[in-house]
């Protein structure tokens, strides 16, 4: 009965909306009488109907909701010439009996779509095209309209025009369930008629109704052929004769005595001149720049106001409707801000998109848009960049600018591998101590955990991660295990991940886990070439322009897409870098900046917080050689106390082991008082010399006791083990390898060479406060010198340059080491801890006193 009620007022209303529309032709006709059919009388007031039924105000009709009058030509009497006007909008569709390869029916489909246009306000029409017959021709001249984002891509096959027609009724769908201010017509011009699947649905797409927002043009109806055409709902029908096009009445409606339409012939416009259509993509474009979001649109009006307790939102952008896309419940209509967040529904995210697409771009509006929401209290991130390094720079202090953003705890520009699954370990140990937490409080959940003992939500955000599992190495398995865990616990511990990339196919480390991951990652956004993110048979990102994605919620599965337009946050940078002022002067007391790893840059000594910690008096002294591939950028030191072993080898043709062994001396000597140790060096490699020189003479001026040795001093340095004194001494040899000669000759007396003195040494100095740091240029000599691998122990220091990680791994009897070798980066082993890290060693400049 509700259904029988509602089509009746329905029924009703149409009724009444007839009534005044013949009301107002009567008007207009004049109150004088009907005037003789036929008569000039009649044909000049039709003529001035027609004129003013045409005269309404471009760009004002409601065309998505009621029909409005197209004019297409004038038809023609003896006694004079009138417009003819026809119905055409929601509920009020065209048929033409020949197809656009009369151009004739080409230049009519095409004036029928400007003028709509040209009625309609911007952004009220959408004009999708299907031309089998031609290859899209008939719609070439309608170029800078696609262009302008009104006209879709032209389908030319059956299979497009099947999923045209699929998106087509979606729409339909879509635009019954929406208020009438929210809806859009869609207009769908058939060039020719496609088959008789298809021209079925066309047929069916006319019985819908106005409120389906639908409009059909229809070129070709009926085909010629035995097979019955189907019958057309509220549709003028057009046919066209050598010389004329007449009008028919529409099917049910008719408004002729004996319903064959029109007495008079048709002369039609013509095609839209190019001046026309170029002028209309101007508008709506114009539109577009005045309707397009600004990054302050995508904020809150209050800063941090928001809890993040059961989860955290953001505005990422302004919802639209396109052709391919339906908008999901509670998606929001077209126009409406867009909001996601990460919670228990869509922990995670995939963001895909093809360089230049604008995924950094969407990455800032997101961050921005959470920091400007929560406060740090409420929201850490962990940012990691692993391509040129852009993505993040603005978040960290630097010369330029020494603001940063307060929610950042970690930042990686241009990060190492290593270094993202650093900050994986990290966040693995947070799971660990969530989940302590959790226990102590009896709950399951971080939103159980009452507010004064919650920790905030962290967000991860790894920008190009497929170089996080780059090969199928030891380091990139252990990225994958780290990921998958983080990804299946971080639910309920309040760990969010963010992994972008321009691809997410062919990572031989994903092979047969890709799956498990990935479907931990509801929420997927495709950019411009990035559809990889949704599933294989999604195509709602096809045709994306940059500065829109496509939002889907349900794993990429088709269906669940919502396109979305963000704002360019590097058009605005003013208001960024004020936004980031803002949040940077109400950082909470006592907070200080991220922690940085810059992959590009070299780290000095003198510009280290723990070389200006350095003072006489440790015990042990330790050798700083760089910083660790960390998260919080540790020293990497190596401590030389008086156990066996503690001698220092670097190893590597790479000139950088002079550097190291310089920024190891000078850390010693800084930890010792002036004569409490002697350095005696030894610089044999071609090269070292000066760098030997500048070394001694910055040690003989803060007050310590040097000397220079040569190859054959350097022997009879060796010798003279009992002659150290109380002195620490430490022994500095430059190219250790290049005095092999010397210290292969046996002594005539005593029959000892040179290596028997060096393994006396390397063995027993450290009990005797003599200490080795030595460069070795080949890690067969330092095994050689050692005396074999039963040995090796007699170094338990070592700092890996290029070395290849196969022989570094047989020498420290590791079978799977992770690590690669590579410039300005090399391996700290301390065989006496069982600690292998991968360190950025220092270099030398500054004032090292």
């Amino acid at each position: 009965m509700g259904r029988l009620a509602a089509a009746y007022q329905q029924a009703v209303d149409r009724h009444r909306r007839a009534t005044r529309h013949w009301e107002a032709a009567r008007r207009l006709l004049g109150a004088a009488g009907p005037a003789p059919v036929g008569s000039p009388e009649l044909v000049a007031r039709l003529a001035r109907l027609g004129g003013e039924l045409a005269a309404a105000v471009p760009g004002t009709a409601r065309v998505a909701t009621h029909p409005v009058p197209v004019r297409l030509g004038a038809a023609t009497t003896v006694d004079g010439a009138f417009p003819v006007l026809v119905p055409v909008g929601a509920g009020a569709h065209l048929a033409i009996d020949s197809d656009a390869r009369d151009p004739r029916v080409g230049e009519l489909l095409r004036a029928v779509v400007v003028r709509l246009l040209t009625a309609a306000p911007a952004g009220a029409v959408r004009v999708a095209g299907i031309d089998q017959a031609a290859f899209g021709a008939a719609f070439l001249p309608l170029r800078p309209l696609y262009d302008a984002g009104v006209l879709a891509a032209t389908a030319t096959s059956e299979a497009e025009t099947a999923a045209l027609l699929e998106a087509a009724e979606r729409h339909a769908r879509t635009a019954q369930r929406a208020a009438p201010e929210d809806r859009e017509l869609l207009v769908v011009v058939a060039a020719s008629a496609p088959p008789p699947r298809e021209l079925a649905r066309l047929a069916a797409l006319t019985h819908a109704g106005p409120d389906a927002a639908v409009c059909v043009l229809l070129a070709g109806h009926p085909p010629a052929g035995p097979t019955a055409a189907p019958p057309l709902g509220a549709t003028t029908q057009l046919r066209v004769t050598e010389r004329y096009t007449l009008v028919g009445d529409p099917p049910g409606r008719p408004f002729s005595t004996d319903g064959s339409g029109l007495a008079a012939p048709v002369v039609l416009d013509g095609d839209p001149s190019h001046v026309t259509v170029t002028a209309l993509a101007h508008r709506f474009a114009e539109a577009a720049d005045q309707d397009r979001l600004t990054f302050t649109d995508v904020l809150p009006a209050q800063r941090w106001t928001e809890s993040a307790g059961a989860g955290l939102r953001t505005v990422l952008g302004r919802a639209v409707r396109r052709l391919q896309l339906e908008a999901t419940p509670g998606s929001g209509a077209a126009g409406r801000m867009l909001t996601v967040g990460f919670d228990d529904a869509t922990p995670h995210w995939l963001v895909g998109g093809r360089t230049g697409a604008g995924k950094t771009v969407l990455l800032l509006d997101v961050l921005y848009g959470l920091a400007a929401r929560y406060s740090p209290a409420e929201l850490r991130l962990m940012l990691l960049d692993f391509k040129e390094g852009v993505s993040f720079t603005e978040f960290v202090p630097t010369d330029r600018d020494p603001s940063w953003l307060p929610h950042a705890r970690a930042v990686g520009i241009e990060s190492d591998r290593e270094y993202g699954v650093a900050v994986l370990r990290e966040l693995r140990a947070e799971l660990g101590r969530r989940a302590d937490l959790l226990k102590r409080q009896g709950v399951s959940r971080l939103v159980d955990v009452p507010p004064n003992a919650r920790p905030p939500r962290i967000v991860t955000v790894i920008d190009e991660f497929h170089v996080l599992f780059a090969g199928n190495d030891a380091l990139a398995r252990q990225a994958v295990d780290l990921i998958e865990e983080l990804a299946r616990k971080g639910r309920s511990y309040g760990l969010h991940l963010v992994l972008a990339s321009q691809s997410i196919t062919g990572i031989e480390a994903l092979y047969g886990r890709a799956e498990a991951i990935f479907g931990q990652f509801p929420l997927r956004i495709a950019l411009p070439g990035g559809d990889g993110v949704l599933d294989p048979r999604n195509e709602a990102a096809r045709g994306l322009t940059v500065g829109s994605a496509v939002v889907n919620t349900a794993a990429g599965a088709p269906g669940a897409d919502v396109e979305v337009r963000f704002p360019d946050a590097h058009a605005a940078a003013a208001q960024v870098a004020a936004l980031r002022h803002e949040l940077h002067a109400a950082r909470p007391d006592g907070s200080g900046p991220p922690a940085v790893f810059r992959g590009h840059e070299t780290p000095r000594l003198v510009d280290d917080p723990a070389w200006a910690a350095l003072a006489p008096g440790a015990d042990p002294p330790h050798a700083l050689v760089g910083r660790v591939v960390d998260v919080a950028g540790s020293p990497a030191g190596f401590a030389l106390d008086t156990s066996p072993g503690r001698h220092l080898a670097v190893v590597g043709t790479d000139a950088l082991g002079a550097q190291v062994l310089r920024s190891a001396t000078l850390a010693l000597a800084r930890q010792h008082t002036p004569g409490s140790a002697r350095f005696l060096f030894a610089p044999l490699a071609p090269g070292t010399s000066a760098t030997a020189d500048d070394l001694a003479m910055t040690l003989a001026a803060a007050g310590h006791p040097v000397r220079r040795l040569d190859a054959d001093t350097l022997r009879a340095q060796l010798a003279d083990t009992d002659g150290a004194g109380p002195q620490r001494t430490y022994l500095v040899v430059f190219g250790m390898d290049a005095a092999a000669s010397t210290l292969a000759v046996a002594d005539p007396t005593t029959f000892r060479s040179g290596y028997d003195d060096l393994r006396a040494v390397l063995r027993h100095g450290p009990t005797r406060g003599v200490h080795v740091l030595g460069w070795w240029r080949g890690l067969r000599r330092l095994a050689d010198d050692l005396g074999g691998s039963g040995h090796r122990d007699d170094v338990t220091g070592l700092v890996a340059l290029n070395v290849p990680a196969a022989d570094l791994g047989l020498h420290l009897g590791v079978h799977d080491l992770a690590y690669t070798p590579r410039a300005g980066r090399a391996l700290l082993v301390d065989r006496h801890e069982h600690r292998t890290a991968l360190i950025v060693p220092f270099v030398a400049g500054g004032d090292e006193r």
